[in-house]
């Protein structure tokens, strides 16, 4: 079972940037898709962005214009670029593989806490 290690996180102010990575244990570079996601306090786990492995993203509506995902197959990186940081963006961050049919195929990392607080 290949595992995924976020790193990156940490106490920033509004307005603030962070970049997240993600390295996994296994190659990437045949899965259908990389995510990140975050939990918020109180929230469900939801999708903030995803890539396929054509380099195609898909970003949530509430960080598009801000958050930036790459993804480099020979290092097994998914990278998560952040910018404008809000209070709401205060959350656990992880990652996972995507497959084709949208179903998760890693079990849950420890995740990266981002907190964004003046």
């Amino acid at each position: 079972q290949v595992q995924a290690v976020e790193s990156g996180g940490g106490l920033v102010q509004p307005g603030g940037s962070l970049r997240l990575s993600c390295v996994a244990s296994g190659s990437i570079s045949e899965v259908y898709a990389m995510g990140w996601y975050r939990r918020a306090p109180g929230k469900l786990r939801e999708l903030v962005a995803a890539i396929n492995s054509g380099g195609v993203t898909n970003i949530n509506d509430s960080v598009k214009d801000r958050f930036t995902i790459s993804r480099d197959n020979v290092r097994n990186t998914v990278y998560l670029e952040m910018n404008t940081l809000k209070p709401e963006d205060t959350a656990v961050y992880y990652c996972n593989a995507i497959d084709s049919d949208l179903t998760l195929m890693w079990n849950w990392g420890q995740g990266t806490q981002v907190t964004v607080s003046s």
